[in-house]
């Protein structure tokens, strides 16, 4: 009896490797040829869903969507033109001065909406229209006008060469001028002041 056993183990050792190399090599093969499958069913699935999802881009759903420009265009207010002038400015020793010109953007006075603008001619044969907040805010700025030029005079005459000869004193200076302007009116609010000459010697 022992003898029957011994040789049986040797063959079954022999047996099991070859074996197991096959059910690996069947195994593996089945594994491959499902990954293939499953990629196949996915290209098609993936392919077939591809187009619909491209209509609902590049559809009519797709232009209900709000798309903010980037740059849009900003609404503009009436213009006051200030023409040269020239201020001397403090200075040690040498004098020295300002000449310049100015431009004033105006806004209305959200306070201010609306008013009566009387349009009828010297003989009064007109009647009245309604003004919008920026008509209102022109008409005054143009009634003020000795009263802005004097304190752009005053504000620049106070300021000294060295102040006036970098950009950062020209910033302080329309800061200063549109603060000091807006104290001045009630219909409409300055909007930004443009330095349209300006020239420091």
């Amino acid at each position: 009896m022992a003898d029957d056993k011994a040789p049986k183990k040797p063959e079954n050792i022999a047996v099991d490797p070859g074996a197991k190399k096959k059910k690996l090599i069947i195994i593996g093969g089945a594994a491959l040829v499902l990954l293939i499958a499953l990629g196949i069913t996915a290209f098609f699935l993936l392919k077939k869903h591809a187009p619909e999802t491209g209509k609902e881009k590049h559809g009519e759903t797709a232009a209900d969507v709000h798309v903010p420009e980037l740059n849009p265009p900003a609404a503009i207010g009436p213009m006051i033109e200030i023409k040269d002038f020239i201020v001397n400015i403090i200075s040690e020793g040498e004098r020295h001065y300002v000449k310049a010109a100015i431009t004033i953007e105006l806004i209305d006075n959200p306070a201010v909406s609306t008013g009566t603008v009387s349009s009828g001619g010297a003989h009064g044969g007109g009647g009245s229209k309604t003004a919008t907040g920026n008509d209102l805010a022109k008409e005054e700025a143009t009634q003020r006008m000795p009263q802005i030029r004097d304190s752009i005079l005053l504000l620049i005459g106070n300021k000294t060469y060295e102040e006036l000869q970098d950009l950062q004193g020209k910033k302080q200076l329309k800061a200063e001028l549109t603060s000091k302007l807006n104290s001045i009116l009630h219909n409409g609010k300055v909007k930004e002041i443009y330095f349209t000459d300006f020239v420091v010697q």
